[in-house]
């Protein structure tokens, strides 16, 4: 990911001198845990734990002779070791995917937890943002049309649900690549006892993998990468209903525009949803990931490499562009702008329109055929939408004209806004204990 949409955290999580800390870790932990073992010699340990991790100059100097990422990182390493015949038991019994996969596994925890935390973050501001709007009524939309009355916590809340499901679902997923993998070349430990395994995995906070052949299959990388995508959708979801909602002709929200800020360089009076353009925009970015990462689970036999090439792009560009993602979503609805007074006056622009379906009902509730009452309430409806009048006086006129007099109070009753939203309370009541 370009550093324009990287947080230092997150980049340092994919920062190739980290990769490297975390490669010399797991390789110590190897080592320790064959000398304690007796598989190696002892004195071997200190000096491999004392050895400075190798610079991504290093090793890419190496590399580019050997054409080998892991054999250039263990020769710069050994040239950091002192004695240097200490590294000689460095990576013992191992292949390279002992490495890539565990250190790998380190890596995707650690940037799970970053974004667990941000997720969190978002799902409480969400939960608070509803909760204050709960009363702040606002015209429901189906198929971008006017439907019924409703208030604008409803909406956030149905976000705020989506982003907690979705927080839960990357838990899950932290866990399902949470896996170390110490078992040699073809996953069979030819060289490697399984207690080395079970032993590393408890000491970085994994768990030794069921089963695998040179490498752990792919399953695990894919469902995490698809709950970044999902979280990715609903950043995506939220800021697109603010975009819309910030249209000149609705002007319902807006988002946060800061003194200073310029939102055109040709017209001054531009107040751009530019925040929300650009999480609809890296939203595509994130999900773009999910089908190469998934084309890794099937590989040649035991192993190819097919699967190495877009995980170094894909991994690091689904966590860093979900973690920004995140943030910019975090800053969008602590920022968001609410216009109440708009949000009624559309509500009241259709002169009535949206009270039909309880036209409907009650004239269905007064005798008539529910063909009957349909048949009348969309002909005034019809009218009013070609001729402006309202839809109460419309309804009049067509009721009259049916031989079926409307009954004035009853049509007070069910031609407000309040009677749509009576069973909302629920709603709200599960939101404000949502964790």
């Amino acid at each position: 990911m370009i550093e324009r949409y990287t947080l230092p955290e997150m980049g340092r999580v994919w920062s190739e001198a980290h990769k490297y800390e975390l490669w010399c870790r797991v390789e110590t932990i190897v080592l320790e845990a064959h000398a304690s073992a007796g598989t190696v010699p002892t004195d071997a340990v200190e000096p491999v734990r004392a050895a400075a991790p190798p610079t991504p100059e290093a090793v890419a100097a190496v590399e580019a002779v050997t054409q080998h990422d892991v054999i250039a990182f263990l020769t710069a390493w050994a040239d950091n070791t002192s004695p240097r015949e200490a590294a000689a038991w460095v990576h013992y019994g191992m292949t390279s995917s002992d490495l890539l996969d565990t250190a790998l596994a380190l890596q995707l925890a650690e940037a799970s937890d970053l974004l667990l935390d941000r997720t969190t973050a978002l799902v409480a501001s969400l939960r608070d943002h509803g909760l204050a709007h709960r009363a702040t009524l606002r015209v429901g939309r189906t198929h971008g049309v006017h439907a019924e009355p409703d208030v604008w916590g409803h909406r956030v809340a149905d976000f705020a649900f989506a982003m907690a499901r979705a927080r839960d679902r990357l838990a899950r997923a932290r866990d399902a690549v949470a896996v170390a993998k110490i078992s040699g070349a073809v996953g069979s430990y030819s060289n490697i006892d399984p207690a080395i395994e079970q032993h590393i995995a408890r000491e970085l906070g994994l768990r030794p993998a069921d089963v695998a052949t040179q490498v752990i299959i792919r399953d695990g990388i894919s469902e995490w990468v698809s709950a970044l995508a999902v979280i990715a959708t609903i950043c995506e979801a939220i800021a697109l209903e603010v975009r819309h909602g910030q249209r000149t002709e609705v002007r319902e929200l807006e988002e946060p525009f800061g003194s200073g800020q310029k939102g055109s360089s040709a017209m001054p009076h531009k107040r751009n949803p530019i925040l929300c353009e650009r999480i609809c925009g890296l939203a595509r970015v994130v999900r773009a990931q999910v089908v190469p990462v998934m084309e890794g689970i099937p590989l040649w036999h035991e192993r190819d490499i097919s699967h190495s090439s877009v995980e170094r792009i894909a991994l690091p560009d689904a966590a860093i562009g979900t973690d920004y993602l995140l943030h910019l979503t975090s800053r969008l609805v602590n920022g968001l702008v609410v216009n109440a007074e708009r949000m009624r006056a559309n509500l009241d622009a259709t002169g009535g329109l949206i009270y039909s379906s309880a036209v409907l009902l009650e004239l269905v509730e007064s005798g008539l055929s529910r063909e009957d009452a349909y048949g009348l309430t969309q002909a005034a409806a019809m009218e009013t939408w070609q001729s402006g009048v309202p839809f109460r006086e419309t309804l009049r006129k067509h009721a009259a004209d049916a031989g079926h007099p409307l009954d004035e109070q009853r049509l007070d009753a069910v031609c407000r806004p309040e009677r749509y939203l009576e069973r909302l309370s629920g709603v709200f009541t599960r939101l404000a204990a949502l964790a």
